[in-house]
């Protein structure tokens, strides 16, 4: 077992939930290099996510983090300095014993991901560069000080949605095309399918955004941008005041995350390998079992936050493990759970 299987195991499974199904269903030689690169995303998650720790302290490791996987030279010093300071002083803070434990066997997926190819990491740091400036904006733009801020434009809020998940559908449709032949159906550019892949990403983002929005505002992060509560008469004071009043924003953002992923499965359309259909197909049709429970949704539920679920998983697994087997009947499944919302 090589040591990108090892991690991929039962600490993969405890950090990724659902992603975990999405992971294991994939051809071997995309198993491992994304399933790294989820890992490697999560404990820079995990330390953004750590409010316990002050803002500069969180910057100044997820800036090192970042360092120690983009410069081509290893600096074993350098790692071992921020692997003890998250021991120190993010560790401790953990309440899920996966998250510490990801923490803990960093230098272990460090040391995996400086032995792969040089084709994968140079994926792989394509896609960690974003989603880490994604985490450390957040940090900058939302201090943990009590009070409500929003994004300020709609612009915003899309760079946001490509830092942290469209960067994600781009990084899989590229190693697809590097590292599994024959992924997409012949006459598709690879142009074509990382535009669909980004959109699809950013939809996936869409759902997180607006099915927990009462969390977001907890942690003072209003992710509706200050410019659509002015067209509607609101400031950030007004939500601060009134959580409620943010209902009706949601509105076009639900209509955007429908086109987003509505180009999720134009990108179903043109992926030819069957394991790989499965695996790219479950994160989209939860997205649009989850839009659905959204939009069926009053701000109380969605206050306390929305999911599928297990049941319905297990369903979706099911229903998705038939419709492979058919031409065309990936498209036709995530049609019918359109239509059921």
């Amino acid at each position: 077992m090589t040591g990108a299987e090892e991690l991929g195991g039962k600490l993969l499974e405890g950090v990724s939930r659902s992603f975990y199904l999405t992971l294991k269903a994939l051809p071997q030689g995309l198993r491992e290099p994304l399933s790294l690169a989820y890992l490697l995303a999560r404990a820079a998650d995990t330390m953004a996510d750590t409010i316990q720790v002050p803002d500069a302290v969180r910057l100044t490791c997820l800036a090192e983090f970042e360092r120690r996987v983009r410069l081509p030279l290893r600096d074993p010093i350098a790692e071992g300095v921020l692997v003890a300071r998250l021991m120190v002083d993010f560790v401790p803070h953990q309440e899920d014993a996966h998250e510490a434990r990801l923490l803990e066997r960093l230098q272990e997926a460090l040391d995996v991901f400086h032995a792969s190819s040089e084709s994968q990491k140079a994926a792989m740091v394509g896609v960690l560069g974003p989603i880490i400036q994604g985490q450390m904006l957040d940090i900058q733009r939302f201090p943990g000080d009590g009070n409500l801020r929003a994004l300020a434009t709609r612009q915003d809020l899309d760079d946001y949605t490509y830092l942290v998940a469209g960067c994600v559908g781009e990084f899989w449709t590229r190693l697809c095309a590097t590292e599994a032949e024959g992924s997409f159906n012949d006459g598709v550019s690879l142009d074509e399918m990382v535009a669909r892949g980004i959109r699809y990403g950013k939809g996936l983002q869409l759902v997180n955004i607006l099915r927990d929005p009462g969390k977001d505002l907890k942690l003072g992060r209003c992710y509706i941008p200050e410019e659509a509560l002015q067209t509607a008469g609101l400031g950030v004071a007004d939500i601060q005041a009134d959580p409620a009043k943010l209902m009706p924003l949601l509105t076009p953002w639900k209509k955007l995350c429908l086109e987003h992923l509505q180009e999720g499965i134009r990108y179903l359309d043109e992926v030819k390998n069957k394991r790989l259909l499965y695996a790219t197909a479950l994160p989209l049709l939860l997205g649009i079992k989850t839009l659905a429970l959204i939009e069926a949704a009053d701000w109380r539920s969605l206050e306390a936050g929305v999911k599928v679920s297990r049941g319905e998983v297990s369903k979706v697994l099911l229903e998705a493990g038939v419709a492979v087997l058919r031409k065309g009947g990936m498209r036709k499944l995530a049609e019918r759970y359109l239509g059921g919302r």
